[in-house]
């Protein structure tokens, strides 16, 4: 399943967005959810990175760093669907890019995916876990966040399920 920014607006949609989930995990299917940050959120993040690295006034942009912090949208929106799933009494867990790992090339900002050896959360999933995974994000082979650019959440979703 893959939900987007306007999905997960706020508190009341993500409940909404987290009852869609339970239903699909008590038909008895395996679910893994792909969720974008909330709506204005990714802007929001960027408008700070701007602010702390504008070039021209002495400091400029770096690309790894500007990659963690728009990347933290989506894990907040992650976790705090895994938190209302659990809520619920299901079984899930919030999954980063790094942890996964959704492997990327080192792009910042621009980042493509190359592999998504998800061994370890298939093998969660196998035992019933509903995997909430942060679209946009993944993680070089060095270890660095990496950010896939607008409509990356939608690319995870898409690599996401092809590999796994």
């Amino acid at each position: 399943m893959k939900f987007g920014g306007t999905s997960m607006g706020d508190l009341e949609r993500i409940r909404r967005a987290a009852r869609i989930v339970a239903a699909e995990a008590a038909s008895g299917k395996t679910v893994a959810v792909v969720v974008s940050a909330m709506a204005g959120k990714t802007n929001e993040l960027v408008a700070w990175t701007d602010g702390a690295g504008r070039p021209g006034q002495g400091v400029e942009m770096s690309d790894d760093e500007y990659d963690v912090v728009v990347a933290s949208g989506e894990q907040v929106t992650s976790g705090l669907l895994a938190l209302t799933l659990r809520n619920m009494g299901l079984n899930a867990r919030s999954w980063m890019g790094w942890q996964i790992p959704i492997l990327t090339d080192d792009a910042h900002g621009r980042a493509r995916i190359e592999d998504v050896p998800g061994e370890v959360l298939g093998a969660a999933m196998d035992t019933g876990e509903i995997a909430v995974v942060p679209g946009f994000q993944g993680v070089t082979r060095d270890g660095r966040i990496t950010t896939l650019g607008r409509g990356g959440s939608d690319s995870s979703a898409v690599a996401f399920f092809f590999y796994l």
